[in-house]
């Protein structure tokens, strides 16, 4: 039987990139593979999944791994057993394909891992979320306009966002280290994925521009995600007759577009209301009266009633690659408004949703009232179509299993 092994920091499926990976992995079970999953179990401790799964390292190991990270930037660069232990499983399993999703997250050292990457023949998918592996130290640079990553980094301007280091700024090393780490892959066994062509491009700038690229883009479970009944939602969060605008993050961040639904709550009428999910105490301290805080939800029904509620899902991110919330909103029936921003827009289209220049906050209003005056049902259908037409799940993730099957004759077995 054919194995495969995925690897993501984060199992739990309110996450983007956990659900994506339990999805994959349980197509290819579908489809006669064996799945295994490997995630820290520092972040999301024991998680049930129909894949095998593999937890990494411990709370140990990702507490000091953030210590290392605060105060030496040296972020993927400590869980040094962890990782070692890590490898003996992965010889243990012997899967057919690797597929990595993210392996930034306090868990992994990524110098032991691609050291032994790259010197066995198994073929390495690497699905491209975030630009943290061809940066410096920041996973997003569109908000600090930064282009260091294109020749060498240093100076770093975001040495305090994620992964924030108090310290040092060990950036340019972090560039020599990751370069050599990543490159060391032969050119036949790494496929790297990116998931919009907004990172696309920008990665042919990059030290791993000389890599194969193949694009699919993020899928999500249409069957979950569509009109639903949104009545007991209005009246649990109190939005009976008010037109909402929707945002949902996993960490609301300024980046994320928190501080300007802030400064949006001051332009809205009476009668429309902010509704903001995955907000934590602290966020929901700062929010004003006309901003509905939300929690982290657990269970995506209710998400999915909340982007149905929504008069338009709006996200006025600054910084982003292909969210799937936007996917997620669109296949609930609910246009999607946002910035022009990396490949946030690349779902938007005049069926979709509207499309804003970065800060216009006037804009984003004018946005909405006109999805309501032309009334939100006539979006309904069309944002729908186009969801089944380009996001169902079954559709991208079988991309994953052809170019799986492509990859297994480069194998030596």
């Amino acid at each position: 039987m054919r194995k495969l092994l995925q690897i993501n920091p984060v199992l739990r499926t309110n996450t983007s990139t956990g659900r994506i990976m339990q999805e994959i992995g349980e197509l290819a079970m579908q489809n006669g593979w064996e799945s295994h999953i490997a995630y820290s179990y520092g972040r999301d401790g024991i998680l049930p999944c129909k894949s095998h799964t593999i937890p990494v390292g411990d709370r140990w190991s990702v507490a000091w791994h953030g210590i290392a990270t605060r105060l030496a930037d040296r972020h993927g660069l400590a869980s040094a057993g962890a990782t070692r232990r890590f490898v003996r499983r992965i010889e243990a399993i012997r899967p057919d394909i690797i597929h990595i999703h993210n392996i930034h997250g306090y868990f992994l050292n990524y110098r032991i891992l691609f050291d032994y990457l790259s010197g066995i023949d198994t073929p390495v998918v690497w699905t491209v979320h975030d630009c943290w592996l061809y940066t410096g130290h920041c996973y997003y640079y569109s908000y600090a306009g930064c282009d260091k990553w294109q020749t060498g980094c240093h100076h770093c301007p975001q040495k305090n966002e994620f992964p924030a280091s108090l310290l040092l700024d060990r950036s340019a090393r972090n560039y020599a280290d990751k370069k050599a780490a990543f490159t060391s892959m032969p050119k036949d066994k790494l496929i790297i994925v990116p998931v919009s062509n907004w990172i696309k491009e920008e990665m042919q700038h990059s030290f791993l521009n000389g890599y194969e690229f193949r694009g699919i883009r993020n899928g999500i479970d249409t069957d979950i995600f569509h009109a639903c009944d949104t009545q007991e939602t209005a009246a649990r969060y109190g939005l009976t007759g008010k037109r909402v605008l929707l945002g949902v993050a996993s960490v609301w961040s300024r980046e994320k577009g928190l501080d300007d639904f802030i400064r949006l709550a001051g332009m809205l009428n009476d009668n429309e209301v902010i509704v903001l999910v995955g907000v934590d105490r602290n966020t929901r301290s700062r929010l004003p009266k006309n901003i509905v805080g939300i929690g982290r939800t657990e269970n995506i029904h209710q998400l999915a009633e909340l982007y149905s509620a929504a008069t338009a899902f709006v996200n006025p991110t600054w910084q982003d690659n292909y969210p799937t919330v936007n996917l997620e909103a669109i296949a609930c029936g609910t246009p999607v408004v946002t910035y022009r921003t990396g490949g946030s827009v690349e779902a938007v289209t005049e069926a979709t949703g509207r499309i804003v220049e970065q800060g216009d906050l006037r804009g984003i209003i004018r946005a909405v009232r006109a999805i309501e005056s032309r009334g939100k049902e006539s979006f309904r259908a069309p944002c729908r179509n186009y969801a089944l037409a380009h996001f169902r799940k079954e559709d991208r993730y079988a991309d994953y299993l052809r170019l799986y099957d492509e990859l297994l004759p480069r194998t030596g077995r």
